[in-house]
């Protein structure tokens, strides 16, 4: 009877451990970017900022996930990821920016940290070549097809984790760029 009671109690800790053990990561690429001027300078050229469009883009993320507990912030080193994140970063108070690479052998590294935080939510800003490898590695499958269209910056890649087990959708926010 004792061993009985004991058990229940285990399994029903087990339980609660598990369930309290989700959390959802949003993934999205940078908002619009400016177009490139000619005779710009080569810096100017890679690392542009966002454009008008962008920056509303930005402004509709932080309003789709203002209530969304999103607790860490994680965006490449170029000027319009961390704009297209700055809007949210800023309403939460959060007092930065974490910045990964985008390199080929460091995002295995970066998944094994996402998949490690245990509480709140998280945003990943990055690049239309970047996001699917991302959530691909995230989900362990195929996920997103392949490298994002140029033009295609309304897609909030959603991946929900309880347990061993996630949960993915993509939805859009924000107005479809010109």
């Amino acid at each position: 009877m004792l061993k009985s009671i004991v058990m229940k109690i285990l399994l029903l800790c087990i339980s609660v451990f598990l369930f309290s053990c989700s959390n959802t990561i949003y993934i999205v690429r940078h908002a619009e970017k400016a177009p490139v001027e000619a005779g710009a300078s080569q810096m100017m050229a890679s690392d542009p900022p966002l454009s008008e469009a962008g920056k509303a883009r930005a402004i509709a993320l932080r309003d789709k996930l203002k209530g969304e507990n999103i607790r860490h912030i994680y965006s490449t080193n170029t000027k319009r990821t961390i704009a297209t994140a700055k809007p949210l970063n800023e309403l939460q108070g959060n007092t930065r920016i974490e910045i990964y690479s985008s390199k080929k052998d460091s995002t295995d590294a970066f998944i094994e940290r996402l998949k490690a935080i245990r509480k709140g939510n998280v945003l990943v800003v990055g690049h239309s070549n970047t996001i699917d490898d991302l959530a691909n590695k995230l989900c362990g499958t195929t996920v997103v097809p392949g490298d994002l269209d140029d033009t295609a910056y309304d897609n909030l890649y959603i991946i929900k984790w309880k347990g061993k087990s996630y949960k993915f959708s993509n939805e859009k926010y924000g107005a479809k760029s010109e």
